[in-house]
């Protein structure tokens, strides 16, 4: 595969000891300096929209389908169709910035989200609001790896772990307040801010951005996009969202199996177009890693079942317990904020004992705490049905978050950890789509269910067990696939390079980087020290292990 192959702008910058391969720009500042700190806020300003949109939206959702007179689908639609966009299109927006420059097109995403938020702050009807949310999904798609990218091609390598460390763990803080956030907004002036919100934080990023960070490219970076792949795996992912929100009030008609045979059909062409490319999007190859198609099938398992876990509960506080949507959004903030404490401690542990225990006790204690959500009712009381399965699965998400981005990223080589870990990223919010759309359909949740205390509160109860299960699913995957010791560094033996041909005059290099290419490369481990990854695993760089 050539080097030239699209991918998130963090994956470029993954090499050991500096910045992307090549990179074109002014010199390297240390975080020390103003202009040090001026990228990390930029990234954080950034990073923060998406971020706090990605857990402030569900908490509007009630408000959203009462106020346009909608029924669940379009409140489906309203979470999918951001992730739709933003899963399919995230691995080719960090390739754009290393072509383009990473500031123009991270400065253009947040722009991007921006406009469409007002959009969807603005929208007259659920149609609209949905369109807008597909296009803040294309921002969002843009900023959320150029932000990475942006630490990653400017700051110095000595101070790169510590810069990345604050952008992660301010990025935590933004996902903990988020929901508390969107509750108080959806109470105070209207689920409209909830979007609103984002056109402030874009007018102070955007000229920061402009006036402090220099502009980075990679002159590397060249060759034809993707944009077959991007289309072929975003389109197959609409089609079978679209089939499964429809099929509630369709059922077994031409209008719903159409869709889902042909989105089918256009996931098996994407598969087919990215074996045979020489410049993917998605490189195949690296599945041919055991432990990389085991951790991303963990990912699957987990993440769906956080997507339908999010989407419902926060439904279920206020149509079923009654809460206000401050009350629902503050009700969920055990779990990020136990993820925030703790999540450093728990990446520790996964170094010490290996991935296997907390990739499979992880899941399990997720799938407790939905089985103990069950108890939230008509009439439940916090401290008592609801906290308890909040903790529980707050726990579970600690031991599993961090140990699962340390096993992506130590199942490659350490110049491809960026890429992994955004096709880590990708894969967990399409499965955080998927479960949306499915979900309810599973559940047999009708259209008009969340408009009856009684009727959704029914359907939740059958909801989350089959969200524990896939729980299981994901645990089973994880102790029957994942090594102990994929966290540990291999030993390079010593291979001596290939003696050439009688007659052969083999120039030297080639002998030594024959040699080099035999030997195991070392493998990479997370920089993001703070997890607080509720809808996807947070985006790391990586960095070579010592």
């Amino acid at each position: 595969m050539s080097d030239s192959s699209p991918r998130p702008a963090a994956a470029r910058g993954a090499a050991v000891g500096g910045g992307p391969p090549g990179a074109e720009g002014p010199s390297l500042v240390r975080l020390s300096e103003p202009a040090g700190r001026w990228v990390v806020l930029t990234t954080v300003l950034g990073s923060a929209m998406a971020l706090i949109d990605s857990t402030v939206v569900n908490v509007a959702l009630p408000r959203i389908g009462l106020d346009l007179n909608a029924d669940l689908a379009v409140l489906q639609w309203t979470v999918n169709a951001y992730m739709l966009t933003l899963a399919g299109l995230i691995l080719l927006g960090g390739a754009l910035g290393d072509r383009f420059g990473r500031r123009r097109v991270f400065v253009v995403g947040v722009v991007w989200f921006a406009l469409a938020s007002l959009l969807c702050g603005l929208a007259p009807s659920a149609g609209v609001l949905i369109a807008a949310r597909a296009l803040q999904g294309i921002g969002g798609a843009l900023l959320t790896p150029g932000s990475l990218a942006l630490i990653q091609s400017v700051i110095h390598p000595d101070d790169r772990a510590r810069a990345v460390g604050l952008w992660s763990g301010f990025g935590g803080v933004g996902a903990a307040i988020g929901p508390f956030l969107g509750g108080w907004l959806v109470d105070g002036p209207g689920w409209r801010w909830v979007f609103f919100i984002n056109v402030p934080m874009a007018a102070l990023c955007v000229p920061v951005a402009l006036r402090h960070v220099p502009e980075t490219r990679d002159p590397a970076a060249h060759g034809r996009f993707d944009v077959l792949g991007a289309a072929l795996g975003a389109l197959s992912l609409a089609l079978v969202t679209y089939a499964l929100i429809a099929a509630p009030a369709g059922g077994v008609s031409p209008a719903v199996v159409v869709p889902a045979v042909l989105g089918v059909l256009l996931g098996v062409a994407f598969i087919a177009v990215e074996r045979r490319r020489p410049e993917p999007m998605l490189p195949l190859s690296l599945f041919s890693s055991r432990q990389f198609s085991a951790v991303n099938g963990v990912t699957l398992c987990v993440y769906a079942a956080f997507g339908g876990f999010f989407f419902l509960s926060v439904l279920d506080f206020q149509v079923v317990v009654g809460y206000s949507a401050l009350e629902a959004g503050t009700a969920l903030l055990p779990t990020t904020v136990l993820m925030l404490l703790l999540s450093a401690r728990s990446g520790e542990l996964g170094k010490r004992i290996g991935p296997r225990i907390p990739l499979t006790v992880g899941p399990l204690l997720c799938a407790a705490g939905m089985l103990l959500m069950t108890r939230a009712g008509v009439g439940a009381v916090y401290w008592r049905d609801i906290l308890p399965a909040l903790l529980v699965m707050g726990l579970g998400m600690v031991v599993l978050v961090a140990p699962l981005t340390a096993t992506v990223l130590a199942s490659v080589d350490v110049a491809r950890a960026g890429l992994a870990s955004g096709i880590n990223n990708a894969a967990a919010r399409a499965a955080g789509l998927v479960a949306v759309a499915a979900l309810p359909l599973l559940a047999g949740m009708s259209e008009e269910a969340y408009r009856s205390a009684d009727r959704f509160s029914e359907a939740f109860r059958r909801a989350m067990p089959i969200c524990a299960v896939v729980l299981v699913v994901g645990a089973f995957l994880a102790w029957s696939m994942v090594r102990s010791d994929v966290l540990k560094v291999p030993e390079a033996p010593e291979v001596p390079p290939p003696a050439p041909r009688e007659g052969a005059g083999v120039p030297e290099e080639v002998t030594a980087a024959a040699g080099r290419e035999e030997r195991p490369c070392a493998p990479s481990r997370p920089q993001c020290a703070y997890h607080c990854g509720i809808t996807a695993p947070p985006l790391d760089p990586g960095e070579r292990q010592t």
